[in-house]
C-alpha cells in the first residue's frame, strides 16, 4: 500500500538516502578489506574463536583497543543503514535487531570468504564476530531512538483520527454483509 502525503515522501527520502549511503559504505568496505596487500609473509587463517582477540589483549591495552575497535567499527554503519533502507517505523525491536544483525553477519562472512582469494588477506573468525557485534551495537544504540523520534514527529504532523464514538459527525452506519450467490 502506498502512503500519500508528506509522510510517504519522507519515508521515500529516508529509503533513498539509506540506499545510497549503504552502497557507498559497502564500496568503501570492499576497498578496505579486499585490496591486495604487498607483504613478505602471510599468517595462516584464524579459525579459532577469540584467539586473535586474546593475542591483541596480550600486546597491551592501546593496541588491543585500536584493533578491536577497528573490527567493531568496520561494519557498524550497517546497523543503521540496513533498517534505514527498509524505511519502516512500526516494527518489533527484537525482529529488527535480529534481521539487521543476521544481515551484517552474512555480509561479514561474505567478506571473509572473499578475502581467502586476495593476496595478503586472510580469513579471521574474530573479525567476523567483531564486525557482527559492531552492527548489533550500532543498531541498538541508534535505531530505536531514531524510530521513536520519527514516529513522534509523524504523529505531531498528522494526528490520529478520532475513534468513531468520539467523532463529531456521530457513528458511521454499518450495513449487514451480503453473501455471494452460489
Amino acid at each position: 500500500m502506498q502512503r500519500n502525503g508528506s509522510r510517504g515522501s519522507t519515508a521515500t527520502r529516508i529509503r533513498v538516502a539509506g540506499g545510497v549511503l549503504l552502497v557507498a559504505h559497502l564500496a568503501l568496505v570492499a576497498w578496505i578489506a579486499l585490496r591486495p596487500l604487498d607483504v613478505p609473509w602471510v599468517s595462516p587463517a584464524n579459525l579459532h574463536p577469540f584467539a586473535g582477540i586474546r593475542a591483541d589483549l596480550a600486546l597491551g591495552p592501546g593496541i588491543a583497543t585500536r584493533r578491536i575497535g577497528k573490527g567493531l567499527a568496520l561494519l557498524a554503519p550497517l546497523g543503521v543503514l540496513l533498517p534505514m533502507t527498509a524505511g519502516r517505523l512500526d516494527v518489533s525491536r527484537l525482529g529488527s535487531l535480529t534481521r539487521t544483525t543476521a544481515a551484517g553477519a552474512l555480509i561479514s562472512l561474505g567478506i571473509e570468504l572473499l578475502q581467502t582469494g586476495v593476496p595478503g588477506q586472510v580469513a579471521d573468525v574474530d573479525a567476523l564476530m567483531l564486525n557482527t557485534a559492531g552492527v548489533a551495537l550500532a543498531h541498538m544504540a541508534i535505531v530505536p531512538a531514531a524510530r521513536a523520534f520519527l514516529r513522534r514527529r509523524a504523529e505531531s504532523r498528522h494526528p490520529a483520527p478520532l475513534p468513531l464514538e468520539e467523532s463529531p459527525e456521530g457513528r458511521t452506519p454499518t450495513f449487514p454483509r451480503v453473501g455471494i450467490a452460489p
